[in-house]
């Protein structure tokens, strides 16, 4: 899976004013009464290889019971999504997707977890990218 540049755009603008502090992210939001910042990740699954799908749903539930759970035992919320891309001669190529939204708790691995499982499926599935998309939250369980 490439990744998405309409995507990349969309949170190059948030990214930057994350990071433009020291503090972690979630130390500057004002939460509602009952919530507590955290912050949130969204990781971005591509299911084909060269424009075949090549990812079943049988595979990705093994990947999920394997790779994720295991990492994110607290529970993840799975869509299905899509993208698209201009790749080599200035071709538009798409793909189905699987995109995996976890809400990261107060612990200091969390990015460690992720990469961790990003690693495991590009490995796996020959993927050449799983785009990942972290920002701060207000979260009520």
């Amino acid at each position: 899976m490439k990744v998405w540049p309409f995507i990349a755009a969309m949170v190059a603008g948030a990214s930057l004013a994350a990071c433009a502090s020291d503090r972690p992210a979630t130390e500057a939001l004002a939460c509602a009464a009952g919530q507590e910042p955290l912050r949130t990740a969204q990781l971005f699954f591509g299911r084909s290889v060269d424009g075949k799908p090549d990812v079943t749903d049988a595979q990705f539930r093994e990947f999920m019971d394997n790779e994720l759970t295991p990492r994110f035992p607290d529970g993840l919320t799975v869509l299905d999504g899509g993208g698209q891309w201009r790749g080599a001669e200035n071709r538009l190529i798409r793909e189905a997707a699987k995109v995996v939204m976890i809400v990261l708790p107060n612990r200091p691995d969390g990015q460690r977890r992720i990469d961790a499982a990003r690693a495991a499926y590009k490995q796996r599935f020959a993927q050449d990218s799983v785009l990942l998309v972290t920002q701060p939250a207000c979260v009520s369980f």
